[in-house]
């Protein structure tokens, strides 16, 4: 049995995670509750937004990469990967974070 935890419950969790926090959250695209892959991006406007993708870290535990170079980078550019990987992944999920204050925590390490 995984210990992995279902897509839908993760997003569920999330957003409950930044209703407590008053941090603005939202679904922009539903994905398969069990199995969908998830994309995190966070925006913090003036500093630019970031897509987290989760993976694996060498030690087993949940971990967060940069899914863009660069890091935090224009809108338009988080928006134009997010595009290609729904393009590709029906059961992806997009989870949005607005965030201008940094009060957001990612779930696990962020690998460089």
């Amino acid at each position: 049995m995984s210990d992995r935890l279902k897509a839908g419950l993760w997003v569920q969790a999330q957003l409950r995670v930044c209703d407590i926090n008053f941090i603005s959250a939202m679904v922009i695209r539903k994905g398969d509750a069990d199995s969908g892959s998830i994309l995190l991006k966070i925006n913090r406007f003036k500093e630019g937004c970031a897509v987290f993708v989760p993976i694996t870290t060498m030690d087993g535990a949940h971990g967060w990469m940069h899914g863009l170079k660069g890091g935090y980078v224009d809108e338009r550019d988080c928006d134009a990967y997010i595009q290609r990987q729904m393009d590709r992944d029906p059961d992806l999920w997009v989870l949005e974070i607005e965030d201008p204050k940094n009060q957001y925590e990612l779930d696990g390490e962020l690998v460089q």
